[in-house]
């Protein structure tokens, strides 16, 4: 998810009550819900090399635990020095409970979309993703924003008329209500469009494996992505309608082996970006210096931006790298950066 939405996640989770455990609960909430993204410093060796270790170590099981328990030491260590305030004492312990509360949410929440984690790094670099959320979705920050502003609002409007001050619980309860209502709408969604789409053959072909990805705004609106072996079929879905119509898909036919595909495939552009795609799709065009590779992962298509998720490698006529290149464009489901 975006930081923004991590950001207030985090506050929510303060607000309903764990503000009360500690001092600093709700700086180490926040710094906490952000952290794991620490691996953004990757991006100033490529856009590539971001692939790789993006959603990385920082973002597995021990990783987060590990970046919890290094906050709630460094809070905890810097609190100490600060001057006594009214509220709740510091509390070491309730510190660490915090921090490892605000960095399992950050890898909670990434892994709904359709990016996915690593959760087991370093013992297994498998990824996980439960493809029901937009990585950055309008509902859920609409959601946050309404039931963390209505209550400072309203707290604000009670104090120029002299009423009692307003509790702000209620709102971050909403808050945090309405992301398990949203999250449980998507899942069924997403079920439902699975189901549909494997009702059918698509190209006069079986499926083997499907995927279902979300759209920003509507959580019943999908893209289907479908693997029949031989081909690819992309195709709009509605969990809301009876059936999909697997006439409206669009055919990606996967390319015959070549010694240009495969060489390219053994870059490290490639390899990288194999480990990463779910549904890879490529090209491979020969032209008057050598060969031009592409390859696209299928669940981020998008007919606006065509160099969503895209790898490109040139070759020459003996099939040596000339360059190679990756872009994250501006995908449906991801972005770089969350």
């Amino acid at each position: 998810m975006d930081n923004l939405t991590h950001t207030l996640t985090a506050v929510a989770l303060s607000h309903a009550g764990l503000h009360r455990k500690t001092r600093f609960a709700t700086l180490t909430l926040i710094a906490a819900a952000n952290l794991p993204d620490i691996d953004l410093v990757s991006r100033f060796w490529g856009s590539i090399t971001y692939l790789k270790y993006h959603r990385g170590f920082t973002h597995s099981m021990l990783g987060v635990s590990l970046l919890a328990l290094l906050l709630a030491w460094t809070i905890y260590f810097l609190g100490r020095k600060a001057k006594p305030k009214p509220g709740p004492p510091l509390s070491l312990r309730w510190l660490l409970i915090l921090a490892w509360i605000g960095t399992a949410s950050h890898l909670l929440m990434d892994f709904t979309n359709s990016y996915g984690v690593r959760p087991f790094l370093p013992f297994s670099a498998r990824w996980y993703a439960w493809d029901i959320m937009f990585i950055f979705d309008p509902l859920l920050l609409l959601f946050l924003c309404l039931g963390l502003g209505l209550p400072m609002l309203l707290r604000l409007v009670s104090e120029e008329v002299g009423a009692s001050k307003s509790h702000p619980a209620w709102g971050a309860v909403f808050s945090l209500c309405a992301l398990l209502f949203l999250w449980g709408l998507r899942d069924v969604a997403h079920r439902r469009v699975l189901a549909l789409l494997e009702a059918h053959t698509y190209f006069e072909q079986d499926p083997l494996r499907m995927g279902a990805f979300p759209s920003p705004l509507n959580p019943f609106a999908w893209t289907g992505v479908v693997d029949t072996g031989a081909t690819y079929a992309v195709l709009p879905a509605n969990a809301l309608e009876g059936d999909v119509d697997p006439r409206s898909a669009l055919q990606f036919r996967k390319p015959e082996a070549s010694p240009a595909l495969e060489a390219a495939l053994k870059t490290r552009t490639g390899r990288i970006f194999m480990d990463f795609a779910r549904f890879p799709w490529a090209q491979a065009e020969e032209n008057d210096e050598g060969f031009d590779v592409q390859i696209r992962d299928l669940r981020f298509y998008t007919r606006f931006d065509s160099r969503a998720f895209l790898a490109e490698i040139e070759m020459d006529k003996a099939l040596r790298a000339r360059s190679e290149s990756f872009s994250f464009g501006v995908p449906s489901h991801a972005a770089p950066g969350r």
